[in-house]
């Protein structure tokens, strides 16, 4: 049963998340705030000293994070269109760049180094590892889709995922040889086996980035 009285709204493409706090806190990215009420309170801090300042900056995230706590209403959101999606955890989750919008205050965040078989993964290198029982809340760039393996594999591209629970066995790596990946338009994927959950998202930043450069005005030369 999730901790919190919460709803998401207006989606999947401009998502809101809705929570009614009852003498409760919950941690969250800094700048996901859209409202709350004046009764609750609001701290921001650098979650886990500057070890853990370090390791969330080099895994993209912002290196401080809010608690709210209190009782009233708040309201967050990401700062791109897309969906939110809640997951109840027991366990650990890992999480891609980006895709941690909040979270039960008494859960373990840290980053995971992906080691050697992730070395050339650009932004797959680190992820967000959190960890215990409680609610997460994570935001995508598109819709999210949920992908159940049982005792199976699938590829997903690295640009395309959200999070996965942390009883997946996975590995990154290139799609086909050096050509393919040239050509095929494709790049770095993540292979996933056994059995658990997955969350992608419909799109990719990524690809969204590279469709628009060639519009953007360029300076003129002086």
């Amino acid at each position: 049963m999730a901790e919190y009285d919460f709803e998401i709204t207006s989606r999947p493409s401009y998502s809101l998340l809705k929570i009614n706090l009852k003498d409760q806190e919950i941690m969250t990215e800094t700048g996901s705030m859209v409202y709350k009420d004046n009764s609750v309170n609001i701290e921001t801090s650098a979650k886990g000293g500057v070890l853990g300042v370090l390791k969330r900056a080099v895994v993209g995230e912002s290196i401080f994070m809010n608690k709210l706590s209190g009782s009233g209403r708040i309201a967050l959101a990401p700062g791109y269109s897309g969906d939110i999606v809640h997951h109840e955890l027991n366990g650990t989750l890992y999480a891609s760049s980006g895709a941690y919008l909040a979270s039960s205050s008494d859960l373990s965040i840290d980053t995971k180094f992906g080691g050697g078989k992730t070395f050339f993964g650009g932004k797959g290198l680190f992820l967000m590892k959190i960890e215990g029982s409680g609610d997460v809340f994570l935001s995508s760039y598109g819709a999210v889709e949920e992908i159940d393996l049982n005792n199976e594999s699938i590829m997903v591209d690295n640009g395309n995922l959200v999070a996965f629970t942390g009883d997946l066995s996975y590995n990154l790596g290139k799609v086909g040889g050096l050509k393919s990946t040239l050509l095929g338009g494709e790049g770095l994927v993540y292979n996933f086996s056994g059995t658990g959950k997955i969350y992608i998202q419909t799109r990719n930043i990524e690809s969204f980035i590279d469709f628009i450069t060639p519009y953007l005005p360029t300076p003129k030369q002086g």
